[in-house]
């Protein structure tokens, strides 16, 4: 198959290569950090793909998308041209990326607990998402339903919090992971810790992504389903390291909504993911 990975150089696009045959697949990445971008693809080139995997977007994690909301919300003008590019070059199957941040921040609070379905997300009746970055794959999503209208095979994606061991340590896990490896004393998390997140291995994202395409599914969660606090990651991750110190929280550090998991059901029923998040921590300690 000819497959193009948009991002391809990222935590993500670097992933979905070691997944990949290259032997019976023809694989194209474009990466601005390989001096490539995107955006001057999609004017100029007339391929028509296999598969469409696209990552490309700038996220550079919490502080990037809390601290510099105009430098994320290019990713608006980076999707209206893959689009564009896409009903031109007319792909066989499109995965759009979008995000966890796309789902209301009302939703996302300690007190309600509640577990994020696809249908949180109305494109007919918008509620506020998270920040620039949630806006921006907002915006995707419901491009990517008029692309739909046009006849394009488009997949929708929302990964919660991936993680893996290559990941920059602008992300949470990784950057626990460092702080375990040194036996951080005290150890230090961003906010109260009380934060809640839904991790997900990278491998499972990547796996999964290929089982929604051979299901044609529309629309779909990436996540596990388990509610982890950054407290409780933080004394998991000193639990692989062997030893246990007191949890310093960090009220200067951006920390973004209260309470954000994923609810499984659908993504259940095509796949399941097989690495659970103590394994994740086993892995990243031994940098695998």
């Amino acid at each position: 198959m000819k497959i193009l990975i948009t991002g391809d150089a990222g935590f993500v696009g670097t992933n979905f290569k070691k997944h990949l045959d290259s032997k019976n697949n023809h694989i194209t990445g474009i990466d601005i950090k390989n001096g490539i971008d995107v955006r001057d693809f999609f004017a100029k080139d007339d391929t028509t793909f296999d598969v469409v995997i696209h990552l490309a977007a700038i996220v550079g994690g919490r502080a990037t998308i809390e601290r510099k909301p105009l430098a994320v919300a290019a990713d608006l003008a980076i999707d209206a041209d893959l689009f564009q590019w896409a009903l031109r070059t007319k792909p066989k199957h499109l995965v759009y990326f979008s995000s966890s941040a796309a789902y209301p921040i009302y939703l996302q609070k300690l007190e309600y607990r509640q577990k994020l379905k696809e249908f949180d997300i109305n494109l007919d009746h918008i509620r506020t998402p998270d920040m620039t970055y949630g806006w921006a794959k907002l915006s995707g999503e419901k491009l990517a339903s008029y692309a739909r209208a046009e006849g394009l095979n488009v997949t929708i994606l929302r990964p919660f919090s991936g993680y893996g061991s290559d990941q920059s340590l602008d992300y949470p896990f990784p950057s626990l992971i460092e702080r375990g490896k040194q036996r951080q004393e005290p150890f230090q998390v961003w906010g109260n810790g009380m934060q809640v997140r839904d991790f997900i291995h990278i491998e499972d994202i990547v796996r999964a992504t290929f089982e929604a395409i051979t299901n044609k599914v529309k629309v779909s969660n990436l996540c596990h389903g388990r509610a982890t606090s950054f407290i409780e990651l933080a004394e998991l991750v000193m639990m692989q390291a062997g030893y246990l110190a007191q949890i310093q929280g960090n009220p200067t550090a951006p920390v973004g909504v209260a309470y954000r998991v994923g609810d499984a059901s659908n993504m259940l029923s095509f796949y399941k993911p097989r690495i659970s998040l103590e394994q994740g921590i086993e892995r990243a300690f031994k940098g695998i």
